[in-house]
């Protein structure tokens, strides 16, 4: 009689936890389609309409953020955010943007993580802790006066679009857009990391470059061309454009509206958990599945880009 009721109880157990994560996903389901619906907001001309939308589309985001199943949830419908995920879904980096008649961009963004810990409970004997945080991203971007030496808590995000995501060893690798303004847009090599009571921090020191001490990696060049930037997993790799004036000289340096590609490449290469920078390298080799990603469009009406 003892086992039939431990049994039951255990059937119990399991069916009410299931009721709850179906409930849950539920939830969760019917808040992606509030924020889907939210997203048409943001293809107005009118700026007061995007602003007012943008402030729907967060509130809409509260009312699911704090469950732990949106790091599992995919959110495949929302076609115009960016949400990465490492391999081992550790944590989930939800971002977008917001497009302002001025020409700058505001950011937005969240990231959910998972900080559960295993813990020895005796000989042979572990548990885990189950335990979930995450965090609005607060772009202060605009106060900023040095990006790439600037480190910051999520409160204090240097904002930016993330598209790509490379794991390394003890952080991870980011890659970003900023439209910036009307003259300017920027690229960015960007550093998460998460400290040993589970606390992210953006920018790192993992960037060997001469006579500098960079946390994060930027490029500035004309809103009117483009830029590539893009990881090379089969050589572990980052490649990128070499930036320079239109013009031979210096009359045009730190003049960056006049800024593009000149035809050359450099790269950042992973070496001993360091990016190393290798200049003028030959990049007709280095197609892989990155190669077709879209590039974002600062003058687009649409202030969110679906990285591809």
């Amino acid at each position: 009689m003892r086992k039939f009721f431990s049994i039951l109880f255990l059937l119990t157990t399991t069916f009410v936890l299931a009721q709850k994560q179906d409930t849950a996903l539920w939830k969760i389901k019917a808040a992606e389609n509030e924020l889907k619906e939210i997203q048409k907001c943001f293809l107005s001309r009118n700026e007061a309409v995007r602003i007012e939308g943008n402030k729907k589309f967060i509130k809409a985001w509260e009312k699911i953020i704090s469950n732990p199943s949106c790091l599992q949830y995919d959110f495949d419908s929302l076609k115009e955010i960016s949400i990465l995920s490492p391999k081992n879904k550790k944590f989930k980096i939800i971002t977008w943007n917001l497009h302002l008649d001025n020409g700058n961009h505001a950011y937005f963004g969240y990231l959910l993580v998972d900080n559960s810990k295993r813990i020895k409970t005796g000989l042979f004997k572990h548990k885990t802790i189950q335990e979930y945080d995450y965090f609005q991203l607060f772009d202060q971007s605009s106060a900023v006066k040095n990006p790439e030496s600037y480190v910051g808590a999520p409160n204090k995000w240097f904002g930016m679009l993330y598209t790509s995501l490379i794991e390394c060893d003890g952080y991870y690798t980011l890659i970003g857009w900023d439209g910036n303004d009307k003259l300017t847009q920027r690229k960015f090599i960007d550093v998460l990391y998460f400290k040993a009571d589970g606390t992210p921090v953006f920018g790192k020191d993992v960037f060997k470059i001469p006579r500098k001490s960079n946390k994060r990696m930027m490029f500035e060049y004309s809103s009117e061309v483009t830029m590539s930037l893009r990881y090379n997993e089969k050589q572990n790799r980052i490649v990128y454009s070499h930036l320079a004036p239109k013009s031979l000289g210096n009359v045009l340096e730190g003049q960056y509206q006049y800024y593009g590609p000149d035809g050359s490449f450099d790269a950042l290469e992973l070496k001993k958990d360091k990016w190393v920078v290798i200049e003028d390298i030959d990049a007709r080799n280095e197609k892989n599945k990155n190669e077709k990603a879209d590039v974002p469009n600062p003058k687009d009406q649409k202030p969110l880009f679906t990285p591809k």
